[in-house]
């Protein structure tokens, strides 16, 4: 495969037959660091936030609400305090996700706490650091924010997450707007008109606005368009039943990035700008003030900023029928480090990233090094044929859903996350060792239960 610059990050070129990241050279990177080894370039995630928020404020001014970076994506301390420096927010959905936004210092007036099934402890928390907002997601939540809230004294401001019916293109296990979903209030059962009901005859919540998110890595803007439009016209009926305006409309993320030859990553600009002209007639049409308009990138700023580098181990041909065969190329990662092909075919691509190559190519298939047949990297992909153990290939756009969905499948250990710039390199979460899972064994005597 040759070098494409759009998949892979701002800061990485081919320089005599290597892959340069950040100015640091892939092979120095290895040897420094060991492999699987997740590299970020600083620049581009730093400059990408700045994109995402300046698109926000160009494009609808006064009406522009907070960009919150979606912490799912990748988060570590040191992104957080990326985050933090660059004047946006975080959407956290968990507990560890909140501890680590707060111990970065991130001032909890910029948190968002998203999450289907919110523990007690969790909600808890979140209101007593003060966050900005909890995006409710059901009736019972409802009661029980306003449960917690009154017993630490405090009103706390929610959105209500709308599942407003439609079905984004993109694959189903990361559609979450349909009507046969867990995640929020249909619009079209009327769970939406009650959970606002409810919401707003609740003393301890104050009622700011209604949120939307509609999937992930999609690429057309149809899902998008249906969507806002659709919890306008919620807001306006909102308006007519209780004679006010909602102050805020979070329309979420789900921007699609490129991951291969032909995809394309989502301009900020264009999105924002056909939001706004969106957003903005709908409201004169129903008669509406514009309100804070919010977004939640996460795969859009995190995704196409990292590498991963992996070491060759093993390779064999395999004959198929028909008298073709395939070149299989073992790495030493895999679905641990990257579930996203195997848990619904995420597809990638790869880069010889040590030396150049002048061997034909073949069709090739990168796998994994776990006990299951389904660890597959990318399916399939035409590498040179003298690719070998000790090699080292490059896959870009793993910024986002590989590090943060890393398992420690065959008691594998998580690799660590670098970020490299100008020259420089530095460890921002440091590769795990045995200890770190011996850790958590324990060795105890039984005892009664009653």
């Amino acid at each position: 495969m040759n070098f494409l610059p759009e998949v892979f990050s701002i800061n990485s070129a081919m320089v005599a037959g290597e892959l340069v990241i950040g100015g640091c050279k892939s092979t120095s990177l290895a040897k420094e660091f060991g492999t699987p080894l997740f590299v970020i370039d600083e620049g581009d995630f730093k400059s990408r936030i700045n994109g995402w928020k300046s698109a926000l404020t160009n494009n609808f001014g006064a009406s522009a609400g907070q960009v919150y970076y979606a912490s799912k994506s990748f988060i570590s301390v040191e992104v957080a305090k990326w985050i933090l420096e660059a004047d946006i927010g975080i959407d956290v959905c968990t507990g560890g996700e909140l501890a680590v936004a707060l111990a970065a210092k991130f001032p909890a007036d910029r948190i968002e706490v998203h999450g289907n099934n919110k523990s007690e402890a969790e909600i808890s928390r979140a209101i007593s650091v003060g966050v900005a907002k909890i995006v409710i997601d059901s009736m019972q939540e409802i009661e029980r924010v306003d449960r917690l809230a009154k017993a630490a004294g405090k009103v706390v401001k929610v959105l209500l997450r709308i599942t407003p019916g439609v079905e984004a293109h993109t694959h189903e296990a990361i559609s979450t707007a349909h009507e046969d979903v867990k995640f929020g209030f249909s619009i079209a059962s009327g769970a939406a008109s009650k959970a606002i009901a409810a919401a707003e005859a609740a003393s301890n919540i104050s009622l700011e606005g209604l949120h939307c998110h509609i999937g992930s890595q999609i690429f057309e803007n149809e899902g998008f368009i249906l969507a806002t439009t659709r919890l306008i016209e919620v807001a306006a009926k909102f308006r007519d039943e209780f004679n006010r305006e909602l102050a805020e409309l979070d329309l979420g993320g789900g921007y699609g990035i490129a991951y291969v030859a032909g995809d394309t990553t989502f301009d900020p600009d264009k999105v924002m700008a056909a939001l706004a002209q969106l957003v903005k007639s709908e409201c004169a049409r129903h008669n509406l003030k514009v309100p804070k308009i919010s977004i939640e990138p996460g795969r859009a700023i995190a995704g196409p900023t990292t590498t991963t580098l992996y070491e060759v181990g093993t390779t064999k041909d395999v004959e198929l029928d028909g008298g073709k065969s395939r070149r299989y190329i073992a790495v030493d990662g895999g679905m641990s480090d990257n579930v996203r092909p195997a848990l619904y075919g995420a597809e990638y691509c790869a880069l010889l990233a040590n030396r150049t190559s002048n061997s034909a190519p073949i069709n090739s298939r990168i796998v994994g090094k776990h006990c299951e047949s389904g660890d597959i990297v990318i399916r399939e992909i035409a590498l040179p044929s003298d690719i070998g153990p000790g090699d080292l290939l490059a896959i870009p756009a793993t910024g986002a859903y590989g590090r943060s969905m890393a398992s420690n499948y065959n008691h594998m250990l998580k690799p660590a996350v670098i970020a490299v710039a100008n020259g420089s390199a530095r460890v921002i979460l440091r590769r795990e060792v045995e200890a770190d899972l011996l850790a958590l064994d324990v060795v105890e005597a039984p005892r009664s239960i009653n």
